[in-house]
């Protein structure tokens, strides 16, 4: 073996040990290695950053600009809030969360949807009693196996797909992976809902809500055209909201207080809710409801491009003593003030009859802007934006939705490549307005496009020094001249890279070495590279191998230990459905 090929193992050894022993962030790691590898001559500039234009970052990019879409649209809330329904028993909750997660991720990058579910889950568990530990992971879990049912199912899928397009061995089909993908995650999902139970703790959420929250009261109004009216409290989702309960309804000037969960709702039904700031804003996203205060609805900032902010009413604020009605709080602020809190009273009036005083915390919905006119005005104490408080624009929920169901179809028919199809969908959810170029700019990940970009160029390098043809040697040694056993430590050195690093690097590192490995035993590349995607998407024995995983840890009050003991079985079980079904979908031979 070349000087070169041991610098570059060294490189790589010293990096992976860095990511396993450190904090330090992947893209930062990676992008550090690739420049030692630059800077000392082993590979070009070319190739250095080839993986900045690489196919496969670029249409990851452009799902990114598509899922986007689809929150702004809040289609990914109304499928979490629709898939939820009272659990019978806990397993039974397990399956009503896991198979529609598996679905939605097999066509939505996996975390936009653990996103959208953590939080609906949350409440639910807190509604039923149920302990979140036994249903975070489960979620987890369930958008990896989704995860590899089809080519835009994650980004190492594409990256595979790219590498193997690069090497003039030809793309997946949008649904190929679905041979192997859905066998997996049926066996994956099985296992899962029979082992939780023993191998899962019991624990409700390590981060919990603070001892004396704000409790604001605040007015929604029912959309005369929109899916509530006719349909009960319960029916609606208003019942037993986390955090919140609805105090009254007022119908035609009457006021209908003590409100049963069978009391049907009518179009322009009038709700006042109290609950604290989150639950409000929750409730601001529910389909079908509008805020009842006129002045919404007269900001100049259109919805889009508005959020929710917190201000305290300072004891010199002109308004004291004043209405929110008589305030003329809108045209003085052109803010909208939406609930209002006081100490921990529960404020039983509408929103216009509250009068203001100081000390009060007000929900306004506004422009950005207000945080930066106000900050240092003398009219409010404190000013403070709530993250994730844009309003979604559900009306066109339908359009994003048909959008992704182009994209679909038109890769699935062989009549664009899933590069173009991306792109297109992506200008499609912009020149709809189905999301902003703000929003879009914000859902770009790029610190993982660098890891991604440089791990490929670290690939170039192991493959251009001829590491990975010496690596491929010790493996085949270690092997034998048995393909399976061949695939079987494919599977298990990708899995291994992955819990220490990204998957994405996990596969930029291992396909060279796969395909080194499938000429030496004069095999198709193409099943040893699928072994690559799932020993990559086989993350589950650490919470720092996924970044889903990473998104429940603290949700579901799980601790380093809990993912090993239903993550080490469930690893093993895909491992071995992989390894003998793959050769049989896509044969050795060619």
């Amino acid at each position: 073996m070349t000087l070169s090929a041991w610098f570059t193992l060294a490189v790589l050894l010293a990096t992976l040990t860095l990511l396993a022993t450190t904090s330090i962030a992947t893209d930062v790691a990676l992008a550090a290695a690739l420049l030692i590898l630059l800077l000392t001559g082993i590979i070009t500039p070319a190739q250095a950053f080839s993986g900045f234009s690489n196919p496969g970052v670029i249409t990851i990019a452009a799902l990114f600009i598509v899922v986007a879409g689809l929150q702004d649209t809040g289609v990914t809330q109304m499928l979490a809030s629709r898939l939820l329904r009272r659990p019978r028993s806990l397993r039974h909750a397990q399956f009503q969360i896991m198979p529609p997660a598996t679905l939605l991720s097999a066509f939505v990058n996996n975390t936009p949807v653990v996103a959208a579910l953590i939080p609906a889950i949350n409440n639910w568990c807190r509604r039923h009693g149920l302990p979140a530990s036994q249903l975070m992971m489960p979620l987890s879990f369930a958008a990896i196996l989704g995860g590899t049912c089809t080519l835009i199912g994650t980004s190492g899928n594409l990256l595979v797909n790219a590498l193997m397009i690069e090497q003039g061995l030809g793309g997946l089909g949008m649904f190929e992976l679905a041979w192997i993908g859905v066998p997996v995650a049926i066996a994956g999902l099985v296992f899962i809902i029979w082992a939780a139970k023993w191998l899962l703790p019991s624990r409700g959420a390590a981060i919990t809500e603070f001892d004396n929250p704000r409790e604001y009261s605040v007015e929604m109004q029912v959309e005369p055209d929109g899916p509530l009216p006719g349909k009960t409290i319960a029916q609606a989702g208003l019942r037993r909201l986390p955090g919140m309960f609805m105090a009254e309804i007022e119908r035609d000037g009457h006021i209908l207080p003590a409100v049963s969960p069978t009391q049907p709702l009518q179009a322009d039904d009038r709700l006042l809710f109290v609950g604290i700031v989150d639950s409000v804003v929750d409730l601001q996203k529910l389909r079908g409801l509008t805020p009842a205060n006129d002045q919404v609805h007269e900001l100049e900032a259109p919805k889009r491009q508005r959020v929710l902010v917190e201000a305290v009413v300072s004891d010199i604020c002109p308004l004291n003593g004043q209405t929110v009605r008589e305030s003329n709080f809108r045209s003085r602020y052109n803010a909208a003030v939406l609930a209002v809190a006081r100490n921990g009273e529960r404020l039983h009036r509408k929103i216009g009859d509250i009068q203001l005083q100081a000390g009060d915390t007000l929900l306004l919905e506004t422009r950005p802007s207000f945080i930066q006119q106000q900050r240092h005005s003398r009219d409010f104490f404190l000013v403070s934006q709530i993250e994730n408080s844009t309003p979604p624009e559900h009306h066109k929920s339908a359009l994003a939705l048909a959008v992704v169901a182009a994209m679909v179809v038109v890769v699935t028919l062989g009549l664009l490549p899933i590069l173009k199809a991306s792109l297109a969908a992506a200008a499609g959810m912009l020149l709809l307005r189905c999301c902003t170029i703000t929003s879009a700019r914000r859902a770009l990940d790029w610190p993982l496009f660098i890891a991604i970009a440089a791990a490929l160029g670290l690939g170039a390098a192991v493959r251009e020094t001829g590491l990975a043809a010496m690596l491929a040697e010790g493996f085949l040694t270690l092997a034998g001249t048995q393909a399976y056993a061949a695939m079987a430590v494919i599977y298990t050195c990708t899995v291994l890279i992955s819990a220490v690093v990204t998957n994405n690097a996990a596969v930029v590192i291992m396909f060279p070495i796969a395909a080194s490995m499938a000429a030496s035993l004069g095999a198709s590349v193409t099943p040893f590279a699928i072994t690559v995607i799932m020993g990559a998407s086989a993350s589950f024995m650490t919470p720092i191998g996924y970044q889903t995983n990473l998104m429940v840890y603290g949700p579901g009050g799980y601790r380093f230990g809990d993912f090993t003991r239903l993550g080490l079985p469930l690893t093993v079980l895909v491992g071995t459905v992989s390894v003998v079904l793959i050769p049989l979908i896509w044969p050795l031979g060619g």
